[in-house]
């Protein structure tokens, strides 16, 4: 990997002011270059999910910075939830398969307030199948239109009741091999098995929501009448360095629970 160069190629020149008209050049703080720094090394896989990555005293040797510079750019990525601090045991890098974080992505809540009396979702997978990508779909995951994706249905039941009815798409490339049978026998979280059996974990990931009617196929699957309002979320899930890798969106009942969110 590249690191950063020498202090000491810096010149102490004083700085030029931009001409007219024209914008002043970005630069960013040190720490943020150590930060993206660490963010390639994740997203090329030096460290999987789970693993410990080096020390911030050999990360400050590696990239020739101070430990606190490292130190702040871990900070960054701690609070991102893309790194995890354990104490007296080093930084690992974040993983859906950790228990206080494996459900971050659902929001929807039982209005009991008590999503562990009902316990996980029961899976029901339609379909899932490789197929060419739409314009709006390609557009996207940043594809070309045409591409290979692998797009899968499935319906999420809680205490036997369709709740989620969700069509999702994902790159062919990176989920070559996906089957309906991976979907449904996984025991935990789909995030974590895409870490596990595709090397692709999903960092953040953004949301719009609308309300709806459902079109006939759709009430059926959720055993819902046709006039009955859901909650669409179309969510689009990025890696690190916010490349794209999955498209989802999906048609929620709300007769029993509600979309929760925390902001802060």
């Amino acid at each position: 990997m590249s690191s950063l160069p020498p202090a000491s190629t810096e010149t102490a020149d004083a700085p030029q002011l931009p001409q007219a008209g024209l914008p002043a050049p970005a630069f960013s703080p040190l720490y943020q270059q150590i930060k993206g720094l660490i963010l390639q090394s994740l997203q090329a896989g030096e460290w999987k999910p789970g693993e410990a990555i080096p020390s911030e005293m050999e990360l400050a040797a590696r990239f020739r910075v101070s430990q606190g510079t490292v130190r702040k750019a871990i900070d960054e990525l701690a609070s991102e939830n893309l790194v995890t601090r354990r104490q007296g045991k080093g930084t690992f890098v974040a993983t859906h398969a950790e228990r206080h974080v494996q459900y971050r992505f659902l929001k929807l809540m039982p209005d009991s307030g008590d999503a562990s009396v009902e316990g996980p979702a029961q899976r029901h997978i339609v379909e899932c199948k490789r197929v060419r990508s739409s314009a709006d779909v390609a557009r996207t995951l940043g594809l070309r239109t045409g591409d290979a994706v692998m797009q899968a249905r499935r319906v999420l039941s809680f205490s036997g009741v369709p709740t989620i009815l969700e069509d999702i798409w994902l790159p062919g490339q990176a989920f070559k091999g996906l089957s309906a049978n991976q979907l449904a026998a996984y025991p935990g979280p789909t995030y974590a098995m895409f870490e596990l059996d595709f090397g692709v974990r999903m960092v953040r990931a953004e949301e719009k929501i609308r309300a709806v009617l459902p079109t006939a196929e759709q009430a059926q699957a959720l055993q819902v009448a046709p006039d009955t309002p859901l909650l669409s979320v179309e969510r689009i899930a990025f890696t690190y360095n916010d490349v794209p890798m999955e498209l989802r969106r999906g048609l929620y009942r709300t007769d029993t629970h509600h979309y929760h969110n925390e902001l802060n």
